[in-house]
């Protein structure tokens, strides 16, 4: 699904007051930390992750391994902190992305 800028108006709102549930730190970035964000996203549809001061990596290379590794779909990067969204593949979990859709 590609997000028009009113379906990422919503999702910011909606993610407004949510903390970020992942950060990367000086471990960096590995599969294993994709594969855990993936699941938690199929979970949750919307979540944040946080980038700590001492990780090597920056938000680029943040945002360019999860486009290049999953479908997860980037909403919104404000300074050290990733909005990310995409559609759960369990029906039970999809509540965001129905009214998403509906946009």
């Amino acid at each position: 699904m590609d997000l028009k800028g009113k379906q990422k108006r919503f999702l910011r709102s909606k993610a407004n007051h949510m903390r970020p549930i992942f950060s990367v730190g000086k471990n960096g970035l590995d599969q294993t930390w994709l594969d855990e964000v993936e699941n938690a996203v199929d979970n949750r549809e919307l979540i944040k992750i946080n980038i700590q001061q001492t990780a090597d990596v920056d938000v680029k290379d943040v945002k360019q391994f999860i486009e290049e590794n999953s479908d997860i779909q980037i909403v919104q990067t404000i300074g050290k902190t990733l909005l990310l969204f995409k559609e759960s593949s369990k029906e039970s979990s999809r509540k965001l992305s129905v009214e998403v859709s509906d946009l």
